[in-house]
């Protein structure tokens, strides 16, 4: 049997002979534009993706959207049946629009990759389909048949996809996230935070503001009252933030408003606080009796909290990388992720991608000594064998 120290040897050779299409690889899905809104962009990734999993021996699955480009499911043609799986989930969208090329093109420098989605996650999904390419060059079969979920949807809430998602981790043993890291130091992500969203409607009464205010029934002045209510429900030290982001209501300056609107972004660090603080803002109550409130949501991304399982998974993967010569590092996310749905069945360890700077900014770049070092990290992961039986 091969061990491990000449694997991760053979894995760092391999990569530094196809380093060049590495990075190739990369510039295509970088230059093949995929808004998140635009299911027409996002089917031509998906087919380019299809393409590079078929070369490598999987079978492929695409699942169009209702609304958005849907889904692309890969798994080995050839695979023992009665083998556990891995779950590696990655989103080809990005919340860049079409033509983002002609302002941020795709540029490589000594030590850079920049261009519009590199960091979030196409260099993530390149990780995957070289790490697969280096398992064949080495004739080795995982003990833990991967299987892969791109979706296109996750930069918009996962609104289709989650449903698969969620079924794929109740069966998986394991579910590796390629989102980027934290920081250029690339922690990985043990943890992120639970994201909800609530929308906030009052119901006033209309009347002529001059000429007999008194009959009306302002929904703005109830919705300022409910806003500082919000604000009060704020708990840093438990990690709970509440945020109205925007608010609209009214019809005229000369009319008492009849309506008024908040929509409302939550965060917290565990399911008790994302219960708590749904009750707290579903039960709101007029401030006025002739107010009338509707109040709709809930956590849609629940907490990926830091369970014995998601540890474990985490300490594995600290292996590794000291096997490869990297001292890793973790830490907690405010943002959610595809890893907050798998956490809920299965083990997680999300930001294996790769090392960079610039979400969904116009300086977004990744690091290219990242893009292989993750790669080769990802690789050793996936060759793991089942830990139930470690």
């Amino acid at each position: 049997m091969t061990v491990a120290g000449s694997i991760s040897d053979q894995v760092l050779k391999i990569l530094q002979k196809e380093e060049e299409a590495v990075m190739d690889m990369l510039k295509q899905l970088v230059d093949t534009e995929s808004p998140s809104r635009v299911p027409s962009a996002l089917k031509k990734i998906i087919d380019l993706i299809t393409v590079e999993f078929h070369k490598l021996g999987y079978y492929t699955f695409y699942q169009p959207g209702e609304t958005t480009g849907g889904f692309l499911y890969a798994r080995p043609r050839k695979r023992d049946k009665a083998a556990p799986v891995q779950l590696l989930v990655g989103h080809c969208d990005t919340v860049w629009q079409l033509n983002t090329l002609f302002s941020m093109p795709f540029t490589e420098d000594e030590s850079k990759i920049s261009g519009p989605g590199a960091y979030d996650m196409k260099a993530g999904i390149t990780q995957i389909l070289y790490s697969i390419k280096i398992l064949k060059k080495l004739g080795e079969t995982p003990e833990v048949t991967p299987v892969i979920l791109i979706n296109t949807d996750e930069e918009i809430g996962s609104i289709e996809s989650r449903r698969i998602i969620k079924r794929l981790a109740r069966l998986a043993e394991r579910a590796f996230v390629m989102e980027p890291p934290l920081g250029l130091d690339g922690r990985l992500k043990t943890e992120r935070k639970g994201v909800g969203r609530f929308t906030l409607k009052v119901k006033g009464k209309a009347a002529h503001a001059g000429l007999d205010p008194e009959k009306g029934v302002n929904a703005i002045v109830e919705l300022s009252h409910q806003i500082q209510k919000l604000y009060a429900m704020n708990d840093p030290e438990k990690g709970i933030t509440v945020n109205v982001g925007t608010i609209t209501g009214g019809v005229s300056p000369n009319v008492v408003a009849p309506e008024g609107t908040a929509v409302i972004d939550v965060r917290v660090n565990n399911t008790e606080d994302g219960v708590w603080i749904s009750e707290q803002i579903l039960g709101l109550t007029p401030k006025f009796p002739e107010s009338e409130l509707v109040v709709e949501g809930g956590i849609g991304r629940p907490p990926m909290e830091a369970t014995t399982r998601n540890q474990a998974l985490w300490h594995k993967a600290k292996e590794k990388g000291a096997e490869l010569g990297m001292d890793l590092k973790s830490g907690k996310a405010g943002g959610g992720s595809d890893g907050n749905f798998t956490s809920q069945y299965t083990a997680t360890l999300d930001g294996l991608g790769t090392p960079g700077d610039g979400a969904h900014a116009p300086h977004e770049y990744i690091l290219k000594q990242g893009l292989l070092e993750r790669t080769a990290l990802l690789t050793l992961l996936i060759l793991e064998p089942s830990l139930q039986r470690t």
